[in-house]
């Protein structure tokens, strides 16, 4: 049993507000000398990146439907005591009871709030709300015996007045508080939505520093707190995850594998790392945007980002490109994941009609759509041999993206995709390059649901490592 404060911020539904509170609340607490540890429910990679500015520590993803019951309370051991925090807060996805499925709570904030045993904090827009606050508030905490609401939290008020209202209104579950409307602390936002928080310059200090102060005065920081020390000690979990800790706990590194990270490639499951790193990869950061050429390494991951946001300068980096394209010639083992997919193939046609030349590995161009071409989770099985192991591997991912390869790349697709809220089936997943050392795909795979496919991939990379596959 691992003795862990926590504590879930919730929605009503999407849009209230969830990332800004909890990076406010997490600056509140760390202004009180409190270490805090950040989980973002669901598949995003931009609100982590707030959560992990706020709280000055990798912030972890926590989906039920990809990681299961098993990895995700691991995780937040294993996270809440590696840090020694002193408190976890876990931001909710969508609304409350929203998730894979719309008869069941699969998939949603409430479903990992019942196997965490967390308290919630219902966030709720309560901007031209008074007591009808108390009818939505009860009639969440009454829905599911299981989920414990064991506070609400009111943005958007109108100022001390609205709130004193609101607190009149709402007996239980209680008002812990509320945040003003204030637009000159608005995030910015971009295409996808919000702006990345990593770096330092889009989204200054001083900015999430006057979250934190606003927290501090208007939300009731101690009763969350005790809220939050109420939670039971963890359920323990027997082993580990997935096993991949003993792997290489005392030796030495197999393999040194290239991580795509600056303003183009960021979208990356920290479990998915920690998984390579247990599994004995040293992870070495390179830029495709900023540096001339590749370090040196057994393997390059290529994650998510906005590479069509940066594809004037990925074009102009000729010198970086034709190190990847030398790479993979060599036998390279390369892993590419949506924007990765994007960067591999011949070129990238922004919104404005300009092909931007890539690196050409994959036969196709990538074209940006103002309209979402896809998204939603999807199940993968492997048809074929990959750098990620043998047929019929099976693992979960998420789609989300404004971009299709044009034409069909003429490539043997790798995948069977089975999106998880119906749809046809579809082939995907594309293995070109020397002996088909590069696997590419618009899905992102969380490796907790397969971790044979982290293994493979270490594994690809250590066997290049050695020698096996050089000329």
């Amino acid at each position: 049993m691992t003795p862990c404060p926590r504590l879930v911020l919730a929605g009503a539904a999407s849009g209230v507000g969830k990332t800004t509170t909890t990076v406010a609340l997490a600056r509140a607490l760390r202004s009180r000398g409190l270490r805090v540890a950040a989980f973002k429910c669901g598949p995003d990679y931009l609100d982590p990146t707030y959560l992990a500015r706020a709280t000055g520590a990798p912030c972890h993803n926590l989906d039920g439907w990809m990681m299961g019951p098993r990895a995700v309370l691991a995780t937040v051991a294993r996270v809440c005591e590696q840090a020694r925090a002193d408190v976890a807060l876990i931001e909710g996805m969508m609304g409350l009871f929203d998730g894979a499925t719309p008869t069941s709570d699969e998939g949603s904030t409430a479903e990992l709030a019942r196997w965490l045993r967390a308290p919630v904090a219902l966030l709720v827009d309560a901007s031209g709300l008074a007591r009808s606050l108390a009818a939505l508030a009860q009639g969440y905490a009454r829905f599911d015996p299981d989920v414990q609401v064991a506070a609400v939290l009111a943005n958007r008020i109108g100022g001390r007045g609205h709130l004193e209202l609101l607190r009149a209104a709402l007996a239980e579950p209680p008002l812990a508080g509320g945040l003003p409307v204030r637009p000159e602390l608005g995030f910015p936002e971009r295409h996808l939505g919000l702006r990345t928080a990593s770096d330092p310059d889009a989204i200054p200090d001083p900015l999430l520093e006057r979250w934190g102060a606003l927290a501090a005065e208007w939300l009731d920081v101690d009763s969350l707190l005790t809220i939050a020390r109420s939670a039971p000690p963890l359920p323990a979990v027997p082993g580990t995850d997935d096993g991949a800790e003993q792997i290489a706990a005392s030796a030495s590194a197999r393999c040194r594998i290239g991580l795509a990270l600056d303003e183009a490639f960021h979208f990356y499951y920290e479990d998915n790392l920690r998984r390579l790193e247990a599994l004995g990869a040293q992870l070495v950061r390179f830029s495709p945007v900023h540096d001339a050429t590749l370090p040196d390494v057994d393997g390059l991951y290529f994650g998510g980002g906005y590479p069509e946001a940066s594809a004037g300068a990925l074009a102009e980096n000729g010198s970086l490109r034709e190190t990847v394209r030398r790479f993979a010639a060599r036998g390279g083992p390369i892993y590419a994941e949506c924007g990765g997919l994007m960067y591999l193939a011949r070129g990238i046609r922004t919104l404005d009609g300009r092909l931007h030349e890539m690196v050409g590995l994959v036969p196709a161009q990538a074209v940006m759509s103002d309209r979402l071409a896809a998204i939603g989770y999807v199940g993968v099985e492997t048809q074929a041999p990959s750098l990620l192991g043998p047929a019929g591997l099976r693992f979960r991912g998420h789609e989300f993206r404004y971009s299709a390869l044009e034409p069909a790349p003429a490539l043997e697709p790798v995948y069977r995709l089975a999106p998880r809220w119906g749809g046809a089936p579809r082939l995907e997943g594309y293995r070109c390059g020397r002996n088909g050392c590069v696997l590419a795909s618009y899905v992102h795979a969380h490796w907790a649901s397969c971790p044979e496919a982290a293994a493979g991939f270490v594994a690809a990379c250590t066997e290049f490592a050695r020698g096996q596959l050089r000329d």
